[in-house]
């Protein structure tokens, strides 16, 4: 290497941290305040990423540093794993429930609050309010108070008014009454968030839009509604259904505190996390096998959201 190589790299080794602070350090304070929070995402969140696709090719039992390796051999034995391709049937079912039955809650609220003329900001601020309460202690009020199993429970209560017997919300299988549990704590504590963007949504729609079909001959109501206000709420609806499956596929918190007892965690009903959660974390600790099972989850995440992306047209400019 010649002199005027080590010149150059000097230069550039120089120049560097004035690149990062800018000129006269205007970059400095935000280094100061970003840089803390880059380093914790990376450690706490980049970096155990990384592990995991790692350890997803080492035969991990009970260690996070594998010498065995085996290729795609925990990939295949969770593909062929009936557990695991279960556990996604019940995804999709959840998905099935939980989309279109959010979807329509959320979208009818932001209806409602954005018509109305007075104390729209606290009821605005009521239906969110959930949105911060934690699954786990939401998920605990439904099992221990709302839908207890014995007659104690707040529906079994309203039910034994009209003569009808008790039910065991979560431990009845035929039929599966534990859906209705898990779909309307997750209908709690999720539909007043997506009803804040279709609320922004709503706002965003020209009011000259509604006057003019008013001079047409636009019947207020279903009519307008069809043809004016769903149209242009297009884009928020895309990016509601994409949040939904996404949030879908994460499902985790209120499955395993409905569902796990001292016991442990029924047969039914495992969502993909739970299911890698007691693989990677249970009895047999298969970290690889949790890890290959973790992979081909975000996997299929990606692809679903890619697909209706491109089935949305999302990003397409409109007409």
């Amino acid at each position: 290497m010649t002199k005027s190589d080590h010149q150059m790299r000097d230069d550039t080794a120089a120049t560097l941290p004035a690149r990062l602070l800018g000129p006269q350090r205007r970059n400095l304070w935000f280094w100061v305040f970003v840089g803390p929070f880059a380093i914790g995402l990376a450690l706490f969140t980049y970096v155990p990423l990384l592990w995991s696709v790692y350890l997803s090719f080492f035969n991990a039992h009970n260690t996070v540093n594998p010498t065995d390796f085996v290729g795609l051999g925990n990939y295949t034995a969770m593909l062929s794993d009936d557990a695991f391709l279960s556990s996604l049937g019940t995804f999709l079912l959840f998905t099935a429930f939980i989309v279109p039955a959010t979807y329509a809650l959320s979208l009818s609220l932001a209806l409602m609050v954005n018509r109305l003329r007075f104390a729209q900001a606290f009821f605005r601020s009521v239906f969110f309010l959930p949105t911060a309460c934690s699954y786990v202690v939401a998920s605990l009020i439904w099992k221990l108070s709302i839908f207890n199993g014995v007659r104690f429970g707040l529906a079994n209560t309203v039910l034994g008014w009209f003569g009808v017997d008790q039910t065991a919300w979560l431990s009845t299988t035929s039929p599966p009454w534990y859906w209705l549990v898990i779909v309307t704590v997750r209908l709690w504590l999720q539909a007043g968030f997506y009803m804040i963007l279709f609320l922004a949504g709503l706002q965003r729609i020209s009011p000259q839009l509604y006057e003019a079909a008013a001079m047409d001959g636009a019947r207020p109501g279903w009519q307008v509604f069809r043809h004016i206000t769903f149209p242009q709420l297009r884009a928020t609806s895309v990016a509601v259904v994409l949040l939904l499956v996404i949030n879908a596929f994460q499902a985790f918190d209120e499955f395993y505190n409905l569902l796990s007892d001292a016991r442990g965690y029924p047969p039914y009903a495992r969502p993909p996390l739970v299911y890698l959660y007691y693989t990677a974390l249970g009895r047999d600790q298969n970290l690889g096998l949790g890890s290959a099972g973790a992979v081909i989850l975000a996997l299929i995440i990606a692809m679903a959201t890619v697909v209706q992306a491109r089935w949305f047209g999302l990003g397409r400019k409109e007409d």
